[in-house]
């Protein structure tokens, strides 16, 4: 039941301590697009997520979105954001993963993935061991796929509390 657990929970991208990560060695940020930064059928960044982002490249974090959606949904995001874009990642398996920590020539304990959804960012991110940071969905909307592991993921929850092992809605660091 560990592969699904966060190794940190907080209620968003913007509540997360970034300095801490910094402190932890952490240089390169994965972010998931959808419900993570925009709602899944929002076409653009807000000004908000792009100060966010270039308070983070000031901070020297290499940020990254890191998204199962093909390259046609994520360019006007790289373009307005200034970022680098992984496509058609492949979450949660490895492959998508193993590649950033190619390209980027980082070491696992030198990534974090922050995404809103346990079956794909968290599951992904604790099978290559990088560190994993679950945030709420911003939207109550989603993909077809993403409703069938949103509900997959209230079975998985409801076993984690259950066991004391997460609790939604129970932020940590």
């Amino acid at each position: 039941m560990e592969k699904y657990v966060p190794d940190i929970y907080q209620k968003s991208i913007y509540t997360i301590d970034y300095d801490k990560l910094k402190k932890m060695g952490i240089t390169c940020l994965l972010f998931d697009l959808d419900n993570t930064l925009v709602p899944f059928d929002v076409k653009e960044a807000n000004e908000k997520i792009k100060n966010l982002f270039e308070l983070l490249k000031e901070k020297g974090f290499q940020v990254v979105i890191f998204s199962n959606s093909p390259k046609s949904r994520l360019e006007p995001f790289k373009n307005y954001l200034e970022v680098d874009c992984s496509a058609s990642s492949k979450k949660p398996l490895k492959t998508g993963f193993l590649k950033i920590l190619s390209e980027y020539k980082v070491d696992e304990n030198q990534v974090a993935i922050i995404g809103d959804q346990i079956l794909t960012d968290i599951i992904g991110g604790n099978r290559i061991g990088i560190t994993t940071i679950l945030v709420n969905p911003i939207s109550t909307h989603d993909a077809f796929w993403t409703k069938f592991n949103r509900f997959r993921e209230k079975i998985i929850i409801k076993k984690l509390r259950n066991r004391n092992l997460f609790v939604q809605g129970r932020y940590y660091e």
